[in-house]
């Protein structure tokens, strides 16, 4: 592989405009560090995708590329979330780049693993996970959750790179072929484990966050999850027909005891034991409705294939183009 690669650091940005400087700086160093080095040509660049934004983030972008030759932009005409801005982040990059590093704007993420993360990609990858090697920042409760959720996504057969989020490296041809995948309902740190390329990763620290707050608090990490497991994998439906049989075989054992029962005389009025049984059983019927409406709602949004964002604007300058 050529050394001299073009590498576009893909960003995606929702009201970051008390990080954004500081992101800048330290993301402008590790290219010239990178540029210096060999690994990397000196026409790379950092894409900031400003995701709807209502503060002044779109703002500081443009500020910075009048004085910052290596900052890019584009700008969505509306808030489309952090897995669809980061798509049309990869999108306008592909045309203009031959390896991509996404990674948050809070530089949560260690910047002096993309210097690694290039290094497997000249040994052959096209695709590089950046993988925390611990959780330590993290409360309590989040690091419980989390490895949890990496348990259960696992468990239900869906190829996901446990501890990694959305810091990765990919080659030209692996974000081409990512493009290619048309849902709606995206879950990016289990689709690009099935593009089916070489793959690596490299472990780091993650640090606290700088400034500002966390775009993804308890509900909207919970709904991610959900979506996460409701777009790969079909066991919860499973899980639902399994319970039903399960149920079924319950109330064919209760049958046969209360049918022993009446024929030895010990009858006891069963008000309780009714009353329970109602409950379970229309607890259980509701959360096999639910589980399966879910995936019809999903039906539902692919069908109607509304575009995934609108690119307002993009900002690129010429050695760039």
């Amino acid at each position: 592989m050529s050394v001299k690669n073009r590498l576009a650091i893909v960003v995606p940005c929702f009201n970051e405009q008390e990080v954004l400087i500081e992101t800048t700086k330290r993301l402008s160093e590790v290219i010239i560090k990178c540029v210096d080095a060999g690994k990397i040509s000196d026409d790379s660049y950092i894409l900031f995708v400003n995701d709807g934004s209502s503060d002044r983030t779109w703002e500081i972008v443009q500020e910075q590329s009048k004085v910052n030759r290596y900052v890019c932009g584009v700008n969505l005409a509306g808030n489309v979330g952090h897995q669809n801005a980061l798509l049309a982040g990869l999108s306008v990059a592909a045309d203009n780049c031959d390896i991509a590093i996404s990674i948050d704007a809070d530089l949560q993420d260690d910047v002096n693993a993309i210097s690694k993360m290039i290094d497997k990609y000249e040994k052959g990858c096209d695709i590089v996970y950046g993988v925390r090697d611990s959780r330590a920042t993290d409360t309590l409760f989040k690091r419980y959750t989390a490895q949890k959720f990496y348990k259960l996504m696992k468990g239900l057969g869906v190829k996901c790179i446990y501890n990694h989020a959305d810091f990765r490296l990919m080659s030209n041809r692996a974000i081409r072929f990512l493009l290619r995948y048309e849902e709606r309902n995206l879950f990016l740190r289990g689709m690009v484990p099935t593009i089916g390329y070489k793959t690596d990763s490299v472990t780091y620290d993650r640090s606290k966050r700088m400034a500002g707050e966390s775009k993804y608090p308890l509900m909207k990490m919970l709904s991610f999850a959900f979506d996460g497991i409701t777009s790969f994998s079909v066991r919860p439906i499973h899980f639902v027909l399994y319970s039903g049989v399960f149920f079924i075989l319950i109330a064919i054992a209760i049958f046969s005891y209360v049918t022993y029962s009446f024929f030895t005389g010990n009858v006891v009025p069963g008000w309780t034991s009714l009353m329970l049984s109602l409950w379970l059983c229309s607890g259980c019927v509701l959360l096999g409705l639910g589980v399966v409406g879910e995936y019809i709602g999903k039906i539902y949004m692919e069908v109607k294939r509304r575009p995934r964002y609108n690119i307002e604007n993009v900002l690129l300058h010429e050695q760039n183009c």
